[in-house]
């Protein structure tokens, strides 16, 4: 499992110029299930993401395809982690 930090090297006016079409991207990665969750980080300068991948590597090519990383509005930082508790609710990410 991942934790993907995206951090903002724009203005938020233009982020939200590819805001619909990184959310298109979310929507695309979701349908793959590659992402679990995902959302803004407050302050307002990028978002974190739960992913799951086979590897990293095939998580940073997925992650390329963001348009914006394409139109370099924004970096990602990529932490993998091995999960070994939760609530009996999300037990099934274990």
């Amino acid at each position: 499992m991942f934790i993907v930090t995206l951090n903002y090297l724009v203005g938020l006016s233009e982020v939200e110029k590819y805001l619909s079409l990184h959310v298109e991207f979310l929507d695309q990665c979701y349908d793959d299930g590659i992402f679990l969750m995902s959302g803004p980080t407050e302050p307002r300068t990028g978002g974190v993401i739960l992913a799951t991948s086979p590897s990293k590597e095939l998580l940073e090519l997925t992650l390329n395809e963001d348009p914006f990383f394409k139109t370099g509005i924004a970096e990602y930082s990529i932490t993998e982690f091995v999960p070994t508790k939760s609530m009996k609710e999300l037990s099934y990410l274990i």
